[in-house]
């Protein structure tokens, strides 16, 4: 595959090709540009974004889209110091993680370490027992003085909250020892800032760990939950008093994957014949409250959870039938996309005193992922849900496979109503994040999303009307350089002290 930096992007490549294959364009504090409309007024904060920012070296792509060293871009609201009457402004930065192992191959110029999705380039008996590489990659946390770069597989890696200057890894001052993991899904509760997360402990007798912390970072509880085998968990939820898991029937061939003769992303086999298990874990005591188990299916992202007044717990999730997302994924960081995988918008009731699934509602039928809810509806009902999807004009399967998502929309739980916000042909937006209006009632405010325009090979933030999302934006920023297609992101409001 011919990269865009190094030659004219072909016809036949798609659109969105130079924004996964290119190297991230990394550029210092820069005030950015509005294109359109003004910012608005109460938007004060920052933005982070994290995502795959070198995918290629030496011509030679990575494994799998998951395995590209972390970029993470930050977008600072505010007023200047100099004119604090004046109007809202905006700065921004992009960064890759200097991880040890990015700062080794880049002065290599060469891929060196296993992913989760390729074996170093070395013979097998020089792999055995070498730990992956920290990737960085996934998303972002606000902690403390620091941000954390995320991902699941490991330490987060501390970066300064205003420049992104990396720090290193971070062991959240002794909770994690070495070889636990912090997932990049942690959960925060909007009501007492307590913080949520998990890892999975692998090795002969796996084990989930379960962290629970306060506001402010301190441990207040922790416990280890044994797995039957070794999945891949990359969500969680919370559903009112409950930490919800769903373990999918993925099996992962333990010794070749633990000695480097395979690497993860081969090592796991799909088993269709045996169920999805999903965990109530009591928030609390972070003991197992119940297991319900239920036909099988893949998700990689929840949108929400709450219990209900009859004491059932409701979910929704973008739901996949199997585990082919995996292998689209895969052949995305090259390009050319043979697998067809698409998810259901679903939500899930359950009954923990009789251990079933009560029932099931398709809420969006097509192909969409990455769902958001405002984070004051976060384990409590919601009445919209954000998520990226495919143009509404989409409609051919052969298209699925080669387009990424080319549109966000929003899911109205009351009237069942899709909304879908207006971005030309070629467009491709980031995971939409809700930003409450802190003059409103949290439920409202602002839909922030990075948009990649392959029309023109540009970037620019787009801001939306929460109520109003297929109208135009209110604002559109330009970024100096382009950037590239990401997974996850946060608000961190300004701080009022």
């Amino acid at each position: 595959m011919v990269l865009a930096t190094e030659q004219a992007q072909t016809s036949r490549d798609p659109q969105w090709l130079p924004a996964v294959q290119r190297p991230a364009i990394e550029f210092p504090l820069t005030p950015l540009t509005v294109t359109a409309g003004a910012i608005p007024e109460n938007l004060q904060g920052t933005l982070y974004r994290n995502g795959p920012g070198r995918i290629v070296r030496s011509g030679q792509p990575t494994g799998h889209w998951f395995d590209g060293d972390g970029a993470v871009l930050a977008v600072h609201f505010g007023r200047s110091p100099d004119h604090p009457q004046g109007p809202p402004q905006a700065r921004a930065t992009y960064r890759m993680v200097q991880t040890a192992a990015y700062e080794q191959e880049e002065a290599a110029d060469r891929w060196l370490f296993a992913n989760y999705g390729q074996l170093a380039p070395k013979p097998w008996w020089q792999r055995v027992g070498r730990d992956l590489k920290n990737a960085a990659n996934t998303s972002v946390l606000p902690w403390g003085d620091r941000l954390l770069a995320l991902w699941e597989g490991g330490w987060p890696h501390a970066l300064d909250l205003d420049n992104l200057t990396t720090i290193g890894p971070d062991s959240l001052d002794g909770v994690l020892k070495p070889g636990q993991a912090f997932s990049a899904h942690p959960k925060v509760d909007p009501a007492t800032g307590e913080i949520y997360n998990f890892g999975v402990l692998p090795g002969p007798r796996p084990k989930l760990n379960l962290l629970r912390f306060d506001r402010a970072g301190r441990l207040l509880a922790q416990r280890q939950l044994p797995l039957r085998s070794l999945p891949l968990i990359h969500d969680c939820v919370l559903a009112g008093p409950y930490l919800v898991f769903c373990i999918p029937p993925l099996s992962l061939e333990l010794l070749p994957a633990l000695l480097n003769f395979k690497c993860f992303s081969d090592a796991m086999k799909w088993q269709g014949d045996r169920p999805t298990q999903v965990w109530f874990v009591d928030r609390e005591t972070l003991t197992l409250a119940a297991t319900i188990e239920a036909e099988p299916w893949f998700q990689w992202h929840f949108g929400n959870g709450w219990q209900n007044p009859d004491r059932s717990v409701s979910l929704t999730m973008a739901r996949y039938p199997n585990f082919a997302t995996n292998q689209h994924l895969k052949e995305a960081a090259s390009g050319k996309i043979n697998t067809l995988a698409t998810s259901q918008y679903v939500e899930l009731r359950f009954d923990l005193q009789r251990r079933q699934l009560l029932d099931q509602r398709i809420l969006f039928d097509r192909h969409s992922d990455f769902p958001t809810v405002a984070p004051s509806e976060v384990g409590s009902p919601n009445r919209y849900s954000y998520f990226s999807a495919h143009r509404p004009d989409l409609d051919r399967p052969a298209a699925f496979k080669q387009e990424q998502f080319g549109t966000i929309a929003r899911h109205d739980a009351q009237t069942d109503r899709i909304t879908y916000a207006s971005l030309e042909p070629g467009c491709y937006p980031s995971e939409p994040l809700f930003v409450a209006d802190p003059a409103g009632d949290g439920r409202s405010g602002w839909i922030l999303s990075v948009v990649y325009d392959g029309n023109r090979d540009c970037s620019d933030l787009r801001i939306w009307q929460s109520d109003r999302l297929d109208d135009v934006p209110i604002a559109r920023l330009a970024f100096p350089h382009p950037i590239n297609l990401g997974f996850h992101g946060v608000w961190h409001p300004k701080s009022t002290s």
